[in-house]
């Protein structure tokens, strides 16, 4: 596959470059190949961009919403047929084996086009009756243009659960990738003009974080979206407070998994190991403060190990591999940094633990134990292949250990008494919480954090509410009356 994309940028319907920006390698994570190069957005390219999204806004917003919902809904389906193209390049953009993205990238991206293109028609207001004859209605309207600004684990489905909802609503939109994967968004601009999206509606500016910087800043701005880390979204949320612009911010975690004695060990071992190895870890969600009742917890990491010698390390394009390299040689050295730490702290490494030899950023599946809820490795969002494991034995402490912390974005509980797990997911201070399951994101099913993990939803019918406003008319039907 070329991997070398046709321009920098897409912008009203057409690739746009501009070499005079500071140059970005794409780099192959599986080789440390450079195999591609796009340019930071210059001033003009961002003007561009922006003149582009509100010249085309405006018509697109008095279209009816079964009209947008068609065009949403034929991009979903070119998607779907080119899953396998768009998975392979989304394995070269971001290093996950195509055994993974095969089955949960584009197609989740094609899931989120399909169901707010389905729900675009839908998109109605409301009669208020009121005494005396009089009445009022209320009209949902589209915020106008908004900035998605995506994180480098699901370039594919971030630019698609960013879009969906905001151009259903009737908004254009600008997303700038991260720098680190910025091939698959210009892919998902191309199909969108093919499914008969206008000119304008969703360009792709690449750039460094001076680019959303400016993006966001811009007056013209009327919504920002982000997924990213808490530090970057801290930064956005501030510049977009400033001018009053709406924000969804779905940032990080440090979520719990609580496993309970009663547990089946198959099923939450498998827990464990989606909530802290799929993506090689790399998912804001993952919940890698495992804690362990202490009757299941021998078996548990017993069975662990045992499956984690499962794991299959290799290329990401053979679909044999389900466990591949980290994004970047950056984000292998931050990790390693947390596994010294961990040692150093006196967590005892169970397995795993050390860079793998030859090309590439790989790393091996690592598990530490004995681990305490003030070390580093159980307080900071690591972002890689790292599984903490806790002892609990009490129902009431485990919850205050779990709540615990400054993030709140997923949390897992697996038992099989159904009432305490119903009681125990009450109490967590958690956006999204899994009874018997982990990290599973149907777009019909709200996603977002408490606390410092985010401002708003994304996905479901909840995500409608964070792209557009609502306008309420007054109507007398009588005679005014005033004092004098």
């Amino acid at each position: 596959m070329d991997t070398q994309p046709k321009a920098s940028h897409f912008i009203h319907g057409a690739y746009v470059e501009d070499n005079n920006g500071t140059p970005i390698d794409v780099i192959y994570p599986a080789t440390g190949a450079v195999i591609g190069r796009v340019y930071s957005a210059t001033p003009e390219i961002i003007e561009q961009a922006i003149v582009s999204a509100k010249s085309a806004q405006s018509a697109w917003a008095k279209l009816s919403g079964t009209e947008r919902g068609r065009i949403l809904r034929r991009a979903a389906d070119i998607i779907r047929e080119r899953n396998y193209d768009l998975s392979v390049l989304e394995t070269y953009d971001t290093g996950k084996p195509l055994s993974e993205t095969l089955c949960a990238d584009a197609t989740s991206a094609a899931d989120a086009l399909e169901y707010f293109g389905g729900l675009a028609g839908s998109l109605t207001g409301e009669h208020i009756p009121l005494a005396d004859g009089n009445w009022a209605y209320t009209r949902r309207e589209a915020l106008g243009l908004c900035v998605g600004i995506g994180a480098w684990n699901y370039p594919t489905q971030i630019a698609c659960w960013k879009a969906a909802p905001a151009l259903a609503c009737g908004n254009a939109m600008i997303f700038k990738p991260s720098e680190t994967t910025p091939l698959c968004a210009l892919k998902i601009a191309e199909i969108f003009v093919e499914a008969g999206l206008p000119a304008g509606l969703y360009n792709v500016v690449q750039g460094l974080g001076e680019v959303g910087a400016a993006l966001v800043s811009d007056p013209r701005i009327d919504k920002v979206s982000l997924t990213g880390s808490v530090p970057t979204g801290r930064k956005v949320y501030a510049a977009a407070a400033a001018g009053m612009k709406h924000v969804t911010m779905e940032l990080g975690g440090k979520s719990p998994l609580i496993i309970f004695d009663d547990a089946d060990l198959e099923n939450c071992v498998s827990g464990a190991i989606l909530a802290n190895f799929y993506s090689t870890g790399q998912i804001c969600s993952n919940g890698t403060r495992v804690f362990v009742q202490a009757g299941i917890k021998d078996a548990f990491l017993k069975r662990l190990c045992e499956r984690l010698d499962n794991a299959v390390i290799g290329d990401p394009q053979d679909e044999a591999t389900n466990f591949g390299p980290m994004v970047s040689l950056r984000q292998l050295e931050s990790v390693l940094g947390f596994i010294k730490k961990g040692e150093e702290e006196g967590a005892r490494l169970l397995t795993g633990g050390n860079r793998i030899s030859g090309g590439g950023f790989y790393l091996q599946p690592t598990v530490f134990t004995e681990v305490t809820d003030d070390m580093s490795i159980a307080r900071e969002e690591i972002f890689g292949p790292v599984m903490s494991v806790l002892d609990f034995t009490d129902e009431a402490d485990v919850i205050a250990r779990a709540n615990a912390t400054e993030f709140g974005l997923a949390a897992g509980v697996f038992t099989t008494d159904l009432s305490r797990a119903h009681r125990v997911t009450d109490e967590l201070q958690s956006g999204t919480c899994f009874i018997n399951s982990y990290n599973d994101a149907p777009v019909e099913v709200p996603f977002g954090g408490m606390k410092m993990s985010g401002v708003g939803r994304e996905n479901s019918k909840e995500a409608i509410s964070h792209y557009s406003q609502l306008k309420s008319v007054f109507v007398r039907m009588g005679d005014m009356e005033s004092p004098f």
